[in-house]
């Protein structure tokens, strides 16, 4: 049936009315209407009860109860109408990347975590956030390319080699996520000396011949630094975009600033700035005691001018559940620490839809 066609009833609220009145509701973020941006699906009107479906870009939208608070005022001015039902659903846009990068099969969007130097917390910012993004509705993969400290495996406790068929590469699962890391695959306390272009088809071999299939979004856990690693990844893929990981200190930063000019370079859009182990709480007082300094992940989201997309303080329940295999936004789903995580996450998947839906890339540093 068509979008505009009238009811064949007759009932005195038509799709017409319907599609009127929600023309009215704007995305707050694209600043258009739901209806020309195509959100709005599945109309039915019954002796004045109406459904329909508003289709969003992304599961983790952070304005999605506004949205539908928004249609049902806008749908309940229309005389004649008894109930609205309204279904919030999603369908995450593909990043259109850089026309010569090929895109991953399966895989909508490829963002990157990564940070200066090692020592902060960018892997169980990693963990977290993709845990986050699931939790929020998403599709989500989590990609371990740290070759030099593969810890992916312990923190969600995945354990045994993946299986293959000579031809593809199935990765295990962990809390609903599809997990690949060279800790799953070179074993035991060994190390492995990883040359320039090893690493690059260690990186193509993840991207192209592990089975992710369909995934909103593939969350890569970088190496610390600005080496191979980051850049095999810029060349063989689109990324939609990287998040900074930093501490408050100042030697952290400076290191997290040589991050961000590298991807300048390659022209990835920066997303925003994580400032881990922000400060600690004591439990005996409650008072908050910044150990490593304040600021400094303000001061770098203004000096690039892009956006400090969190603070995640310090906390031994992080990082015991990151020994044991259980992170914390799984452990305490509740908690205040898992509710920064979910708004992380929210405001990362927002900057990917609004430049996906809008078919403006984001902006990279100049």
């Amino acid at each position: 049936m068509s979008l505009f066609s009238r009811n064949q009833k007759n009932d005195q609220v038509t799709q017409e009315d319907i599609i009127k009145a929600l023309s009215t509701v704007q995305d707050p973020d694209l600043h258009r209407d739901l209806v020309s941006l195509g959100m709005i699906k599945d109309i039915k009107i019954n002796d004045g009860k109406v459904s329909f479906t508003v289709e969003l870009t992304t599961p983790a939208c952070p304005l999605k109860e506004k949205i539908k608070t928004d249609c049902h005022e806008a749908v309940a001015k229309i005389p004649g109408v008894s109930r609205i039902d309204i279904h919030m659903a999603a369908n995450v846009k593909t990043h259109g990347g850089i026309p010569e990068k090929e895109e991953i099969p399966g895989v909508k969007n490829i963002l990157a975590i990564s940070s200066g130097k090692g020592g902060v917390g960018k892997s169980t910012v990693a963990v977290n956030l993709a845990l986050s993004l699931i939790k929020l509705g998403a599709k989500v993969g989590l990609m371990d390319a740290d070759a030099y400290g593969p810890n992916i495996p312990q923190m969600l406790g995945v354990k045994g080699q993946p299986e293959t068929d000579g031809k593809q590469i199935y990765p295990p699962q962990a809390y609903g996520m599809r997990v690949m890391s060279v800790g799953l695959v070179a074993t035991g306390d060994q190390p492995v000396i990883w040359r320039g272009p090893m690493l690059h088809s260690l990186v193509n071999q993840f991207l192209r011949q592990v089975a992710w299939e369909e995934l909103d979004y593939l969350v890569v856990d970088m190496p610390p630094g600005t080496g191979d690693a980051q850049l095999s990844l810029t060349q063989l893929a689109p990324l939609a975009g990287a998040v900074l990981v930093t501490t408050p200190q100042e030697v952290a930063q400076s290191d997290v600033r040589r991050a961000i000019m590298m991807f300048k370079k390659v022209n990835v859009p920066i997303l925003g700035v994580v400032e881990n182990m922000s400060y600690f709480i004591c439990p005996d007082n409650g008072k908050q005691y910044d150990i490593f300094g304040s600021g400094g992940g303000e001061k770098l989201a203004k000096q690039y001018k892009t956006v400090l997309l969190g603070k995640i303080p310090i906390n031994p329940r992080i990082a015991t559940g990151g020994d044991a295999g259980i992170p914390i936004v799984v452990a305490e789903p509740d908690s205040p620490i898992t509710k920064e995580f979910e708004n992380i996450a929210a405001a990362v998947a927002q900057q990917i839809s609004i430049a996906n839906i809008s078919g403006q890339p984001l902006p990279v540093l100049q």
